[in-house]
């Protein structure tokens, strides 16, 4: 091999390594996470996960759901309840539009939960019939108020349990969610009112973690 074709040889392998790191660099750009355009999107992560209480709540078929073992996918807990007039249909309509706009794959490692503010009339049977209405992937938990209260104030979203003397009653309660990864650690919230457009871009990169 000449003087030349060794220059030209160690050019071209200079060059591939180059156009090697930019596409890799590329390609691992999507699933970086940017702590500002987490921001931006309405998403908090903390610093470090925390334990969810231990209880067991009631999904909407009947069967008995223990929220600390929430794992296997990430989890979007929403507080709210069936009869709310404004904050919890908007909400579980934006997280269908928001569930629209992801990769399948995505959307699959995603489970949305409401749980209820409301379990004296929030039923399993009044949970099942309500969620339907949003599509297919939405669990509903309801179970005592106590235990409800616990888990709520345990994830940083109290409410206000309403007078459930009064006809008509409504619950004074937040519209952000609570970030619960794959390992049934809270990692985090995402604050409302959704920003459908915005999560939609930066929630693959959070769910491409492992935990």
């Amino acid at each position: 091999m000449t003087r030349i074709q060794k220059t030209v040889f160690i050019l071209v392998a200079l060059v591939a390594l180059v156009i090697g790191l930019t596409v890799y660099r590329v390609l691992n750009s999507e699933r970086q996470i940017d702590p500002t355009q987490m921001l931006d999107a309405g998403i908090v992560i903390l610093p470090q996960g925390r334990d969810v209480p231990k209880l067991t709540l009631t999904n909407q078929d009947g069967e008995p759901v223990q929220v600390d073992q929430l794992e296997g996918k990430w989890t979007l807990l929403f507080f709210g309840y069936t009869f709310c007039p404004d904050i919890c249909p908007a909400t579980l309509a934006e997280l269908r539009q928001l569930r629209g706009q992801l990769p399948d794959e995505v959307r699959e490692q995603l489970r949305p939960v409401l749980v209820s503010v409301d379990p004296a009339r929030d039923t399993p049977e009044q949970l099942k019939q309500y969620l339907e209405f949003f599509g297919e992937g939405f669990v509903g938990l309801t179970g005592t108020l106590d235990d409800i209260q616990t888990l709520a104030n345990g994830v940083g979203i109290p409410f206000i349990p309403g007078e459930t003397s009064r006809e008509n009653y409504t619950v004074d309660h937040s519209g952000n969610l609570v970030i619960i990864g794959p390992d049934g650690r809270q990692h985090g919230f995402i604050r409302a009112p959704l920003k459908v457009q915005k999560l939609s871009q930066q929630l693959p990169a959070l769910l491409s973690r492992k935990k």
